[in-house]
C-alpha cells in the first residue's frame, strides 16, 4: 500500500483555473504513478461525476487502476457495469501536476463545484477531494453537527475504527 493523502489546504485558483497541488499531496501522487521518477510530473486522475455535486475527487494513477479493475470485474453486460463505467471512467479526466506544482481545472469542472478564488483540499486517505471553501465549511459544520449530535458526549473517532 502506498502513500495517503492526509490534512486539509486552502489553495488560490487563478481565472484560468490554476492551483497548486500541497506539497504533501504531490508526493502520495508522486508514489502512485508507476512512471515517475523517469516521468517527474506526477500524474492523477479527477473523478467529476453526477453524484458528485459539491466536490471533486482526485485520485493517484494506482488508486484509479484498482477502481477501473473492480469494475472489469462486473459482469460484462450488467447495469451494475454500465453505470460504474459511465458515472466512473466516463466522468474521469487525467492531468498532469506540473513542474510549478499546479494543475489548471477544466472551467466546466470549476463551474460543476462553484469553484472561484479559492478551493480547499481535504484528504480521504487514498484520495482528495476539491471543494469551493464556503461550501465545504457549510457541508462539513453541518454534517459533523449531526454526527456529533447523534454520539455520547465523550465520543472518540478512533473507536469507528473497530481496533480501539
Amino acid at each position: 500500500m502506498g502513500l495517503s493523502f492526509r490534512g486539509e489546504f486552502n489553495q488560490k485558483v487563478d481565472s484560468k483555473g490554476r492551483m497548486s497541488i500541497p506539497a504533501d499531496f504531490r508526493r502520495v501522487l508522486e508514489s502512485g504513478d508507476p512512471n515517475h521518477p523517469e516521468s517527474p510530473n506526477p500524474r492523477m486522475v479527477v473523478l467529476y461525476g453526477p453524484h458528485l455535486k459539491d466536490c471533486l475527487h482526485a485520485y493517484t494513477i494506482e488508486a484509479m487502476a484498482e477502481i477501473e479493475a473492480d469494475i472489469k470485474a462486473l459482469p460484462r453486460g450488467s447495469q451494475e457495469r454500465k453505470v460504474a463505467s459511465r458515472m466512473i471512467l466516463g466522468k474521469s479526466w487525467e492531468t498532469e501536476v506540473d513542474r510549478d506544482g499546479r494543475i489548471v481545472l477544466p472551467k466546466d469542472r470549476r463551474e460543476q463545484i462553484g469553484l472561484d478564488g479559492e478551493c480547499v483540499m481535504v484528504a480521504m486517505g487514498d484520495y482528495f477531494e476539491i471543494w469551493n471553501s464556503a461550501t465545504y465549511e457549510e457541508t462539513e459544520m453541518a454534517e459533523a453537527e449531526e454526527f456529533l449530535a447523534e454520539q455520547d458526549e465523550d465520543f472518540d473517532p478512533l473507536s469507528l475504527l473497530g481496533s480501539g
